[in-house]
């Protein structure tokens, strides 16, 4: 077998080798991609662009980069570097540093960079890149070329002949794609952009402490652990309202935050700049939430947890204060998203304004060992869009074992909701309307680190959806796309990107 190392280079040195191919006369083209699976498209694209000069390079994109959901890429830049340089008309490959090839354009300096004739619309390119790509070729006095032959999409070809999928979940894609369009689905997505969004909800700080388990202490019955180092997110609704600040470029987020120990500097550092943050300082000693979890760090798994606050006594001023903001504030807005934790913010005064004054009210109501089962849905009178997991469902209606169908019906009808959205983990989730009925989506998720925030990054998106309309389907989709974005990566490290997200779905419909 022929090796392919000495073509494939480290991106530094391959400028430099191409400076002196530069000085031998010869000219050197670019092609740049993500290039999952290599197909007889990618193969006709190199052989017209190697036609077009002397040199042939091809760059990839890294696999950090490869924003077409968690699945992808299927195979790794290494491999996908290796299949390359196997090719006779390619002389070099490098892995980018980069998203886009801007950056390596004016690194390499190619006399002319090619793209394929999918990409010769620049209105068809979402991220934006080819205009940029385009002025960075042109800025070392290159140009930009179209091939033109047969194309093909990777992702289509992957998802009909190297699933990631269980096979149910593929035939619940292709069934989706026969109803709704990429175009269609995505649309939503790109229309919340003019809507007004006002988060209400506590601010949450998520600490994680990794540590390595030693075992049992030598005289008590105690688990012992070496610390190795921790993280410290912007959790609670700070986390919901960056989620939305990427889709919607009218985001207010109303919160609390503690008397003492506010933490104000870290949460105004991790809140999106595009965010007008309002926020209501508890009385006394309070501070602001802090749920700190200690993990083993392999395997990644929670040891115990450890709440700092202070939610056990109703103060009046608290509430006064809340409830003048909230009058102000929520005639004002298309869709108010209220994130329930559970620990003392939303009171009934404070709710009643919420009810009484929101245009489309989303409510997501948590239960956890800090609320103790008190904190369901019932608590509002009135709700337009429910997302809530089952277990709290089934604690809102007492009963572990009533079909869930039937729970979903009676509290949308007390509650007078018309959209709803139960997440059942790894079965995905059971969506409801009143007009339409009951839909399952499937859960697309196919590597799951952490599953902290999970079901807030479903509901941020999902009732941006259901605010415009959009079919129940297509909003159970659509939240558990962003779902699967969120349970790959720990904790609340990263908010869901609108564009992200779009090669995402575009990827599942593909």
């Amino acid at each position: 077998m022929v090796s392919t190392d000495n073509k494939i280079k480290d991106l530094s040195d391959l400028a430099r080798n191409l400076e002196s191919v530069r000085a031998d006369g010869k000219k050197v083209i670019h092609c740049h991609g993500v290039f999952d699976l290599l197909h007889i498209g990618h193969i006709r694209h190199f052989q017209q662009a190697k036609a077009m000069g002397d040199i042939l390079v091809v760059t990839l994109t890294p696999d950090d980069y490869v924003n077409k959901g968690p699945s992808r890429p299927v195979f790794g830049q290494a491999l996908r570097a290796e299949a390359i340089a196997a090719m006779d008309c390619v002389d070099y490959v490098a892995v980018n540093h980069w998203p886009l090839a801007e950056d390596t354009i004016r690194l390499l300096r190619p006399d002319c960079y090619v793209k394929g004739s999918d990409y010769q619309n620049p209105d068809d390119d979402r991220t934006g890149g080819i205009a940029k790509e385009e002025e960075a070729i042109k800025s070392v006095g290159g140009e930009l070329v179209f091939t033109d032959d047969i194309t093909f999409s990777s992702s289509n070809l992957i998802n009909r002949d190297i699933p990631v999928f269980a096979p149910e979940v593929s035939d619940f894609l292709t069934r989706f794609a026969s109803n709704h369009s990429s175009d269609e689905t995505v649309g939503y997505l790109n229309r919340a952009s003019n809507l007004k969004v006002l988060v209400i909800g506590e601010t949450i700080i998520d600490e994680y402490v990794y540590c390595e388990p030693l075992g049992k202490a030598g005289k008590e019955p105690v688990l012992v652990s070496r610390y190795l180092n921790q993280d410290k997110f912007a959790g609670g609704t700070v986390a919901v309202a960056n989620h939305v600040a990427d889709f919607s470029e009218q985001v207010t987020m109303l919160t609390f935050l503690g008397g003492a120990d506010s933490q104000e500097e870290f949460v105004r550092e991790k809140l999106n700049d595009a965010i007008n943050g309002v926020y209501v300082y508890m009385e006394g000693d309070s501070p602001t939430i802090v749920k700190r979890r200690f993990i083993s760090n392999y395997p990644f798994q929670t040891l115990f947890e450890l709440y700092v606050m202070d939610d056990d006594g109703f103060v009046q001023s608290n509430s006064d204060s809340l409830c003048s903001k909230l009058t102000e504030m929520v005639p004002n807005y298309d869709l108010v998203i209220v994130t329930d934790y559970g620990h003392g913010m939303l009171g009934p005064e404070a709710i009643e304004v919420v009810c009484d004054q929101a245009r489309f009210l989303a409510v997501n109501t948590q239960v956890n060992a800090g609320n103790r089962g008190f904190n369901t849905v019932s608590k509002y009178r009135r709700v337009d869009f429910i997302c809530v997991s089952e277990s709290e469902i089934r604690l809102e209606a007492r009963s572990r074992n009533r079909d869930l169908r039937e729970i979903m019906s009676e509290v949308a009808a007390r509650l007078g909701c018309e959209r709803m959205i139960i997440t059942q983990g790894e079965q995905g989730c059971l969506c409801y309307s009143k007009e339409e009925g009951f839909f399952r989506v499937p859960a697309l998720a196919t590597r799951v680190v952490d599953r902290i925030g999970a079901g807030d990054a479903v509901f941020s998106v999902a009732a941006l959806c259901a605010v415009q309309g959009a079919p129940m389907q297509v909003v159970g989709l659509i939240g558990n796309a962003a779902g699967a974005e969120a349970v790959a990566t720990v904790g609340h490290q990263s908010s869901i990107q609108r564009l992200g997200l779009i090669r995402h779905i575009e990827t599942l419909l593909k």
